[in-house]
């Protein structure tokens, strides 16, 4: 039996991207016949009943039917972030980018299991911090906005003045079969490499 959506937390998917490593627009680029934005979309939908964009591209996503929030602060992921936080009508937000091949449910509603007690729930892994697949509260928007009016867009920089639980992957390792979860492609090399079609 699939396990209830969450009513509390609202999914994000930030899909203003640039993609310009790749050199062509990732979000409709297909891994096993499916865009990525619509593998990320699937699980959303498996695990909220809110779900926004955050981009300045309606008229890409108009056919899904969902909010598409233009950005406050254009440019950067963080920007996106605050977005969708701040338009949110639940106190947390579920934040992904849209070009994640191989998104995880089970990853990702353990991570909104810990919410408790904490701004923000962000995993690691030995790359670092995994922000753009990670959950917050609206009480991060002042620092985040405080980061933002200073000109520094870096998406963790803020991390240290709220109460982050961070969770490493050891942790997760259990529900990420594959190993994955977090592989985040950003160049035709890349994505060929695990099997995506230009």
């Amino acid at each position: 039996m699939p396990e209830p959506l969450n009513h509390d937390i609202t999914g994000v998917i930030l899909v203003g991207g640039k993609s310009r490593r790749m050199g062509r627009d990732k979000t409709f680029l297909e891994v096993a016949g499916k865009p990525l934005f619509e593998r990320i979309l699937e699980v959303f939908r498996e695990s909220f009943d809110r779900i926004v964009l955050v981009g300045d591209r309606e008229e890409r996503f108009a056919a899904y039917g969902l909010p598409v929030l233009p950005d406050i602060y254009p440019g950067s992921s963080l920007g996106g972030l605050y977005t969708g936080l701040f338009h949110a009508a639940t106190e947390y937000v579920f934040v992904s980018s849209c070009d994640l091949p191989f998104p995880n449910v089970d990853i990702l509603r353990h991570l909104c299991s810990l919410k408790d007690g904490f701004d923000a729930v962000v995993p690691s892994t030995k790359y670092g911090y995994e922000p753009l697949f990670a959950l917050y509260a609206k009480s991060c928007l002042g620092p985040i906005r405080e980061l933002l009016d200073s000109g520094d867009f870096c998406a963790y920089a803020w991390y240290p003045r709220v109460r982050v639980r961070y969770v490493p992957y050891e942790e997760l390792a259990h529900l990420d079969r594959d190993g994955r979860a977090f592989l985040n492609v950003n160049t035709p090399d890349e994505f060929a490499g695990i099997g995506g079609e230009l």
